[in-house]
């Protein structure tokens, strides 16, 4: 008998609902211990409204809750094992006398990602199905939230299952040519194996290029807003974001660190990173949040640089014009030329004077009427950059972990060391290894080939309960 498992399965604070899963072949014999109403056989997804009690005790000190239970038959459950989940009151405490009371009537507690590890290991999922869970419990927005969805479904699962039976296509066929060693190989032969293992490569190559727009959708677009102090970086943020969440002033170097807020574009979480002015300074905490202005430029995907333009360009706007080029982030840079309410004494050419072929927007960024239409241009020239050349669609098979990056590189890689000694007619014994080895790192992806150390990383990073 597996061991019986159990956990808290909604979040943890006062809710309507609260859930506790069990899960294990002898989930059934708890739930009649701890359900006063249980009946002597249970119908498989039923629901059934009762009372949880505490079997050591007697009278109503035996009530704990009023509850829903539901019973899941194998292999028909998250699990694929039995599964019984007890519906109560959402209250924390409530929660935790149901689950003690389970774990002292044969259960343990389920360590985090424990639930989804058993549906990876009863395949029910693969690997790449179940980090498609978590990713689903963390979306933010629309845009990750609709790709996790699809991978649970099974989009790059497929996409990886597709180019490992071409390479074991190519696998068979060399079995066949090596098992007769006597007959000549001809030339045309090692011509189709280049072409067959070049175009799996090619197809792996493909899934590494969508790791960045992978990387986005679940982390979010990272934005930087830098620009002198007093231009207006805090007033964007403000109005971007709807809410006062940084303070303004007349007072230079009022932000002292960065700021992190994050709002939805086009369905894609956007991390908005408010900086302190870049200048001199002799303030030693204000020096601190200079420097992770710097930093917080180095790691944008997009840069709003923020340019006062009632006053000629500073000292400060030419050194953050520097610190962009030095980053290399002036194709992704959009100036905001501030305060077009007041008199103009810096303009579009002037920023071309100082970036290269600059994107600007003008704006005044004001409490009133010309605030919302500001905002507006923002947020369309944003959405413009993330999406620029691929309109809103992503491809459905997305890498999105580091760990499914690094084992399709190294596939890759594998596959490529195949295809030259290929083309330098190299004995195919030694070709078929590359390919063997680009199989094989393939299953790593999708769990066929991992092991233990590989398993743990993934499913460390789940809650509990799930």
């Amino acid at each position: 008998m597996s061991d019986i498992i159990a956990a808290i399965s909604t979040p943890p604070g006062q809710g309507g609902v609260g859930i506790v899963r069990i899960s294990g072949d002898g989930s059934l014999g708890i739930m009649k211990k701890v359900f006063s109403e249980c009946p002597e056989d249970p119908a498989p997804r039923h629901v059934y409204f009762g009372h949880v009690v505490d079997p050591d005790k007697t009278g109503p000190e035996a009530v704990i809750d009023e509850a829903v239970f539901i019973y899941m038959k194998a292999p028909h459950s998250y699990t694929c094992e039995d599964v019984v989940e007890i519906q109560a009151h959402g209250g924390p405490v409530g929660m935790k006398k149901i689950l003690r009371t389970v774990i002292r009537n044969g259960a343990r507690l389920a360590e985090p990602g424990e639930f989804t590890k058993l549906a990876f290991m009863n395949g029910r999922l693969d690997l790449t199905q179940a980090e498609a869970v978590m990713d689903i419990i963390s979306a933010k927005t629309d845009l990750p939230y609709t790709i996790a969805e699809s991978q649970l479904e099974g989009s790059l699962g497929r996409r990886i299952r597709e180019i490992r039976q071409g390479l074991l296509d190519v696998l068979a066929q060399m079995a066949v040519n090596i098992d007769f060693p006597d007959e000549d190989i001809e030339e045309m032969e090692y011509d189709a194996f280049v072409s067959d293992v070049s175009r799996e490569k090619e197809n792996i190559v493909s899934l590494i290029n969508s790791a960045p727009a992978g990387r986005i959708t679940r982390e979010g677009v990272k934005v930087a807003i830098v620009g002198s102090p007093n231009a207006g970086k805090s007033s964007l943020l403000n109005g971007l974001l709807g809410e006062e969440r940084a303070i303004v002033t007349d007072v230079p170097g009022t932000t002292r660190d960065t700021i992190q807020e994050m709002m939805d574009v086009g369905g894609m979480p956007v991390i908005l990173e408010d900086t302190a002015g870049i200048r001199d300074t002799q303030d030693q905490v204000e020096q601190i949040g200079i420097d992770r202005s710097r930093k917080a430029l180095e790691r944008a995907d997009v840069v709003l640089f923020v340019v006062d333009g009632s006053r000629p360009l500073s000292d400060e706007d030419r050194e953050i014009a520097r610190a962009i080029r030095q980053c290399g982030k002036e194709e992704r840079t959009i100036t905001i030329l501030n305060k077009e309410d007041l008199s103009a004494l810096s303009g579009e050419a002037d920023i071309g004077e100082i970036l290269d072929d600059p994107r600007v927007i003008q704006t005044s960024l004001l409490e009133g009427k010309y605030l919302d239409i500001s905002v507006e241009k923002v947020s369309q020239e944003i959405e413009r950059m993330i999406f620029a050349g691929t309109g809103s669609q992503i491809p459905s098979a997305v890498v999105t972990s580091e760990r499914q990056l690094d084992a399709l590189e190294r596939a890759c890689e594998q596959a490529d060391s195949a295809v030259r000694m290929l083309r330098a007619g190299e004995a195919l014994e030694i070709c078929e290894l590359g390919v063997h080895s680009a199989y094989d790192i393939l299953g790593e992806v999708i769990g066929e080939e991992a092991g233990d150390q590989i398993l743990d990383a993934v499913f460390s990073r789940f809650c509990l309960g799930k």
